[in-house]
């Protein structure tokens, strides 16, 4: 792979990989078409720093080159296909895991009964995930509440930090596709949430009713509750306001939508749901173990609700001033680690808005075959950096780390790394209420 400005992560997924490189190659093509093929050093500021060559392949060759990615990620998603590979760990590629002895007597046979197991047989991971929580959180979890040390409290919920990540986006896959586990386990599909959201920060089935029933209804617009479009995006105060009104009314706030919206059975159980929470969460504290409620559910629970704007807020931090409710111009794509090999391919947000059922393993796929559309309906993709990090790049207002971050496309790649940055300023301030009622209709707008 050409060397970007910054050195790919070696973590990145294999398919996270081909993607890069072929659009890292489609801004060669541009930049030697276009006459601006120079020596690394001649501009420090521009995309091709470190670049070493110039990709040369003819625009049939590159074409050709993208449908054999395609084809080939293909291949490793079809279970009939003997390129077939299915995702087993995060941390490590099942192509990876050589040792003969392992692989025979251990993993292998794993394989086939994850696979028996799961709905999707790509998705072993998931079992993976379940068999570490059903060992290591719940255990330490009911010892918490049998037993309570000071040092304990502290590292579980360290643990349960950093399982959050993968939990969510593994449940972000079930309340999307209606389960990860095939018929034959139903019951445990149906009953690990119960018993897990409140061990990973989430109150019961609030993640369903806000993200599903919610947040893919309204698309970051006006009526969204998690809309970034009245907030100037790169603001510390107006950040603090958005995660202030998440954390204290939202338990309030969504109920409240669903009414107004004649959605009265989602309002009730959405409304129910919370407040059994909060019943639950009140009962162990006042009647069971106070401080191990403290570690085991409620450090997680402030932690989780910080942890989900946060992200809401690098996802649809850059909205389009033109077309602010399409999809394309109202999220973005992220190629980097920590999204897209420990979360499940999260990075590719536009993917998801424009399809919400589309299988994870799929998104990498879906985004080279429309590449042509994101590149013409100006998407915003980048790479080395995750939504945790853009949206303290954004409050702290460097916009020229993120401008080297991003993976030029279409006429992105005639714009200089200042262009680059101005250009993502302009798509981070908030809307009037005037625009509002002009782009999304008057009736959503906060007109005097």
């Amino acid at each position: 792979m050409v060397n970007l400005y910054f050195q790919p992560d070696a973590q990145l997924t294999p398919q996270d990989r081909m993607v890069l490189d072929i659009l890292q190659k489609d801004y060669d093509r541009h930049k030697k078409a276009s006459g601006n093929e120079q020596q690394p050093s001649e501009d420090p500021d521009d995309f091709g720093q470190k670049q070493a060559r110039f990709d040369s392949a003819s625009p049939e060759d590159a074409e050709e080159a993208q449908e054999q990615a395609l084809a080939h990620m293909k291949e490793l998603n079809n279970p009939t296909s003997d390129q077939f590979e299915p995702t087993v760990f995060v941390m490590v590629d099942y192509p990876n895991i050589t040792n003969p002895i392992l692989r025979k007597y251990i993993i292998e046979p794993y394989v086939r009964w994850g696979r028996s197991a799961v709905r999707v047989d790509t998705d072993v991971v998931m079992l993976t995930h379940l068999l570490l929580y059903l060992t290591t959180s719940i255990p330490s979890a009911i010892y918490l509440f049998y037993n309570f040390h000071w040092w304990h409290g502290p590292l579980h919920s360290i643990m349960q930090l950093y399982y959050m990540g993968s939990y969510t986006l593994m449940m972000h896959q079930h309340i999307h596709m209606r389960g990860i586990l095939n018929k034959a386990y139903s019951a445990v599909d149906l009953a690990f949430p119960y018993i897990m959201d409140p061990l990973m920060g989430h109150t019961w089935n609030s993640y369903y009713f806000h993200h599903v029933k919610h947040h893919h209804v309204e698309g970051n617009g006006p009526n969204d509750l998690s809309s970034t479009i009245r907030y100037q995006r790169d603001d510390v105060w107006h950040f603090l306001h958005y995660l202030g009104r998440f954390y204290f009314l939202i338990w309030f706030d969504l109920p409240r939508y669903f009414l107004r919206t004649r959605k009265t059975e989602l309002a009730l159980k959405a409304g129910a749901c919370e407040i059994a929470s909060y019943a639950f969460y009140y009962t162990l504290f006042t009647y069971v173990n106070a401080r191990a409620t403290v570690f085991v559910y409620l450090v997680p629970l402030a932690i989780m609700r910080l942890g989900l704007m946060i992200g809401n807020w690098g996802q649809h931090a850059f909205v389009d001033e033109t077309e602010p409710d399409s999809d394309f111009r109202s999220s973005i794509t992220v190629i980097d680690v920590a999204s897209n090999r420990y979360c499940f391919n999260d990075g590719y947000h536009t993917s998801h808005h424009l399809n919400p059922m589309r299988h994870w393993r799929d998104h990498p796929i879906a985004f080279l075959a429309q590449k042509s559309t994101y590149s013409s309906e100006h998407a915003l993709v980048f790479y080395n950096i995750d939504y945790l990090m853009i949206t303290f790049s954004l409050l702290a207002k460097n916009y020229e780390h993120l401008a080297r971050c991003l993976v030029p496309m279409g006429d992105q790649m005639n714009l200089s790394i200042e262009e680059r940055a101005e250009l993502l300023r302009s798509k981070t301030r908030r809307f009037s209420e005037e625009e509002i009622a002009a782009k999304w209709g008057k009736q959503f707008a906060r007109l005097k």
